[in-house]
């Protein structure tokens, strides 16, 4: 049974900073690419960082800068660093994880939300 498990995420003011985590299991955590998305009320679910299995990166021109994706092959996590946080980053964030060999295998965590607000 596959599992992708998001945690850290919360309210924050503008200008801070939290760290995501997702931990994946009943997967061959090397065979995926790794990738988070965001989905913020009323609006399309976005892709925010990808990071492929020998941590090549990529992200949205709205978090370039300020976010940080990693991940620990050994540990089966991903993460996603946030600095500098404004309002709009709000949204509920999702863990993703791609197959490399075959589309079809595509898995969603549950989310984990993320408001920034004074």
């Amino acid at each position: 049974q596959v599992q992708l498990v998001e945690s850290g995420g919360g309210l924050v003011q503008p200008g801070g900073s939290l760290r995501l985590s997702c931990t994946a299991s009943g997967i061959i955590f090397s065979d995926y690419r790794m990738k988070w998305y965001r989905q913020a009320p009323g609006k399309e679910r976005e892709l925010v960082a990808v990071i492929g299995s020998s941590g090549s990166t990529n992200y949205a021109d709205s978090v370039k800068g300020r976010f940080t994706i990693s991940r620990d092959n050994a540990k089966n996590m991903v993460y996603l660093q946030m600095n500098n946080l404004k309002p709009e980053d709000t949204a509920v964030y999702y863990c993703n994880a791609a197959n490399y060999y075959r589309t079809a295998l595509t898995y969603w965590g549950q989310g984990t939300q993320v408001t920034v607000s004074s």
